[in-house]
């Protein structure tokens, strides 16, 4: 053909292409390496199979094939001509029943953040027409209410409709609705837009699914089944050939469709929420107000459905600040009844998938709005009084395969989409009696507070004489650990609630057993809490052993991880005297124990070695070896700091001795964790001996114990105290890095003092290393914190820190 003959041509796209690439002198395999075009698709298109494909398709072929400008516009004008021929001559005239939309329903032009899913389903049909598949495949896309499956799906078919040039059916199976399609009313569909006369559709759905996979044999076509049910609705409906891809759009997972890839749709990232508010209302309207907007996209749970919807009500409201409506969903109680507009209501979404549960796992549903963050199997089986966790993981998979229930990180546990669950919450209120609800809840606290004490005591040292296996079933600590960390919001709560009923012996019990285990994990913030919870109980009570108890735990806290001495000698003292009001001689000695922590923190050696003589003396009366044996632990700190080095190595020693050798039974980590922080303090005074190797020895023997049973705090201390040694050996490199990562984790776990003292060590081996200006940074770090405190030991820093040449 002529360039002439071109330009007054009829010519069909196929014949235009071929024409094209014989004038570019290219090949179907180069062409489809200059295009990102598919081989398959380039002989498709040639064939005349792909009689009109898509703009982006022909754009991508402009380049290589160098069309000029016209010869571009005249190829999109012929393939945008193919596409409507294709359609006119595809479809029969529109029958009766389920609808059927072989004539896509418009893409919605501000689909965003789904590129990925969109992409990774294009991967696959583009592995479907380039031959690499055998057979035809099925894709399963799933995700909670709202989160725009059919959106996507038709994205997907208007994207993909080059690679199935026989067409692309669009079929609504209406799963949530009360009357789901049937599946032989939706294969009679079929059949009749794939030109079957109505007459000759056989009655039987098993022959209609026949008649359909021998049309389809040979077809490339693309098959959308929205909004499916089950199972047992979409297998008649699986009759794509070796060239057809199957999309299958369900709030389910249809976990029973074998062969099928999965794809899950899970909420938007917050760029793309408030990108998609922002198509909605307008982009000036959105950076006028940033940090409504921010919240208002959290608060619509970043679900596209719930910030469509909030989108159309503001929009619809242009005068109106999108402060309002953040004002009107920070309520819980009226949030999804400000998630309305117009027909969309995400209330009534949620009721569809809510309506096909079992009535057991719908009472699950409602109940799981009680627990405060992610579960698992056991909060369950408390709230419905399951015989056992096995069961009551069956209806969590029931909730999870509905998508009403999302998998959390952690393995083993669920949790809810914050919208669902205030829906959870709504249908609680409305479905069940106060009082049964009441019975709930109080199962499930009285489950978490029992079973959070339980496993506490696995951390309690073999001197205490508590056995945790007689109290619970967790293999060992490490479990029980486990179970502490990830319920960690959830027991918390239960333990508030235990207070709020006046169950002070729970409270007490609960805060007793988590004494030793607070020494290894959770926050200064958490045993705060749970120590002020057992203190309130213990006055409640009127019991002073648990008043001098909880207020000697408080003390610790509010001294080693909060930086308050002032406080904690006030407690401590408080501690002391309800101590020897309940005659109990071993608070006595714990409340010398915690002041003279104290005092030795605030550099008072002498004060705190009159206390711990106290302590010794109290232990020995009570025969408990090991209040005496922590006692003498410190009174050789002590000893230490008065430059008593070799009565301090001695005493050590002996203490050394004891904690070293196993105890009766299996060792437990806080025996561990007693003895790493004794090799810590004796190493501290090794090292003042000049015995730096022994020293670094007992550090690292110390930082392996604390690493073997997570104790954070105790890797901080230890990492700090070699670090320090292998400066004064000269190792500089090797004590940067110790001191950086014992201040990553001071840092973690907020604890201002430790963080001053590492600041103060990098400050000077910066200045050893040469490098003044890390130094400078370092101590103005330092200062900040420094400034932050009250403390007698911090203004010494502060000074110390302010002295020029320090």
């Amino acid at each position: 053909m002529s360039d002439a003959a071109f330009e007054h041509s009829p010519a069909t796209f196929n014949t235009l292409l071929r024409w094209f690439r014989a004038r570019a002198k290219l090949t179907q395999e180069e062409l489809a390496e200059g295009s990102g075009v598919s081989v398959r698709a380039i002989s498709d298109m040639e064939r005349g199979i792909a009689k009109g494909p898509q703009r982006r398709t022909v754009e991508a072929l402009a380049s290589p094939l160098a069309l000029t400008d016209a010869e571009l516009t005249h190829l999109q004008e012929v393939a945008k001509q193919g596409r409507a021929h294709a359609v006119s001559t595809a479809l029969p005239a529109p029958v009766h029943g389920p609808t059927v939309i072989s004539v896509l329903p418009p893409d919605v032009n501000d689909l965003v953040g789904r590129e990925n899913d969109v992409d990774a389903l294009r991967a696959l049909a583009e592995e479907l027409a380039g031959g690499h598949r055998r057979s035809g495949h099925i894709a399963v896309l799933s995700g909670p209410p709202g989160t725009g499956k059919t959106s996507v799906s038709i994205r997907v078919a208007h994207e993909l409709a080059e690679l199935f040039p026989d067409g692309q059916l669009f079929l609504k199976l209406r799963g949530m609705s009360p009357e789901p399609s049937e599946p032989a009313a939706v294969l009679h569909l079929v059949l009749r837009s794939l030109g079957i006369d109505a007459v000759q559709i056989p009655a039987e759905m098993e022959h209609r699914a026949s008649l359909c996979r021998s049309l389809l044999r040979k077809r490339a076509t693309l098959i959308v089944l929205d909004d499916a049910a089950d199972e047992a609705q979409v297998r008649p409906l699986l009759v794509g050939g070796p060239h057809c891809l199957t999309l299958i759009t369900s709030r389910q997972m249809l976990v029973g469709i074998e062969g099928a890839s999965r794809f899950s749709l899970d909420v938007l990232g917050r760029d793309d929420a408030v990108a998609l508010l922002s198509a909605i209302v307008g982009a000036e309207r959105v950076s006028q107000e940033p940090g409504a907007s921010v919240e208002l996209v959290e608060l619509c749970g970043r679900l596209p459905l719930a910030l469509r919807i909030a989108g159309n009500r503001l929009a619809s409201r242009p005068s109106r600040p999108l402060s309002r409506l953040v004002d009107q969903l920070r309520d819980h109680g009226r949030r999804l009844t400000a998630l309305t507009a117009g027909d969309l209501n995400l209330r009534r979404v949620f009721e569809l998938s809510y309506r096909q549960l079992s009535p057991a796992a719908a009472m699950v549903f409602r109940r799981l709005a009680l627990v405060p963050a992610d579960f698992s199997a056991g909060a369950v089986a408390a709230l419905i009084e399951a015989p056992d966790e096995d069961e009551a993981d069956l209806f969590l998979e029931e909730l999870a395969d509905a998508s009403l229930l999302q998998l959390s990180p952690e393995e083993g546990r669920y949790q809810f989409h914050d919208l669902l669950r205030v829906f959870a919450t709504e249908r609680l209120a409305q479905e069940e009696a106060p009082e049964a609800v009441r019975a709930a809840e109080d199962r499930l606290v009285n489950w978490l507070v029992t079973t959070a004490t339980a496993a506490g005591r696995y951390f309690q040292p073999s001197g205490e004489g508590v056995s945790p296996t007689a109290t619970s079933s967790f293999a060992d600590h490490t479990g029980a650990g486990r179970w502490l960390e990830v319920e960690t919001e959830n027991w918390l709560a239960a333990l508030k609630g235990a207070a709020a009923r006046a169950e002070h012996q729970q409270v007490l019990d609960l805060a007793e057993a988590m004494h030793w285990f607070s020494e290894i994990g959770g926050t200064a913030t958490i045993w705060h809490e749970v120590f002020d919870l057992g203190l309130r109980s213990a006055l409640a009570t009127d019991s002073k052993r648990d008043e001098a108890a909880q207020r000697n735990y408080l003390s610790w806290v509010l001294f080693t991880l909060l930086g308050r001495p002032n406080d904690a000698v006030r407690l401590t003292q408080q501690a002391w005297q309800a101590a020897v009001d309940a005659g109990d001689l071993r608070e006595q000695g714990w409340a010398k124990i915690y002041l003279a922590s104290i005092e030795l923190g605030m550099d008072h050696p002498t004060t705190a070695r009159t206390m711990l003589n106290e302590a010794v003396m109290l232990f020995s009366e009570a025969e408990y070896p090991l209040g005496l044996h922590v006692a003498r632990t410190m009174r050789a700190t002590s000893w230490h700091l008065e430059g008593r080095l070799l009565d301090a190595a001695e005493e050590f020693d002996v203490c050394v001795n004891y904690f070293r050798r196993s105890p009766d039974g299996p060792r437990i980590p806080v025996d561990d964790t007693n003895y790493s922080y004794l090799l810590l303090r004796s190493a501290k005074n090794l090292a003042a001996l000049g015995s730096l190797d022994v020293a670094l020895r007992q550090c690292e023997e110390a930082l392996e114990l604390f690493r073997a049973h997570g104790s954070v705090m105790g890797q901080a201390r230890a990492l700090h105290a070699c670090g320090r040694f292998l400066r004064e050996k000269g190792n500089q490199p090797d004590a940067r890095a110790r001191l950086t990562d014992a201040f990553a984790l001071f840092e973690r776990f907020a604890q201002p003092l430790p963080q001053v003292e590492t600041l103060c060590e990098l400050a000077s081996l910066s200045d050893e290393l040469g490098d003044p200006v890390a130094a400078r940074g370092e101590r103005e770090r330092a200062l900040s914190l420094c400034d932050m405190l009250d403390s007698e030991e911090a203004v010494k820093m502060r000074e110390k820190l302010r002295t020029p040449g320090s």
